[in-house]
């Protein structure tokens, strides 16, 4: 899935169909449903699930818990705005290119 086809899937009611859970997160907190990506995140494992838990945190406003769940994915916090890390989770995610 292409990026411009992932921002064109938030017109819809549901995430699309197949998609990863991380990716799926993303969606809801890309329709501005925090706390529903955030319960679909945070019992999760594993770097992935740590890097989108800790944009999650970032994007609240918690840069403490951002950084520590940026910790436990290996990386540190970007300088990026967070709509250019939630473009590249996207994209880096769905497979588009190389990454994590």
């Amino acid at each position: 899935m292409t990026l411009s086809a992932f921002l064109e899937s938030l017109s819809q009611a549901t995430p699309p169909a197949g998609i990863s859970p991380y990716l799926a997160s993303l969606w809801w907190e890309g329709k501005g449903n925090w706390q529903k990506a955030h319960d679909i995140i945070e019992h999760l494992d594993g770097d992935i699930a740590a890097w989108v838990h800790a944009y999650l945190h970032r994007k609240e406003g918690d840069r403490g818990n951002a950084r520590y769940w940026y910790s436990r994915a290996n990386r540190t916090m970007p300088e990026v705005s967070l709509e250019q890390e939630w473009k590249d989770m996207v994209t880096v995610l769905s497979g588009r290119q190389e990454g994590f």
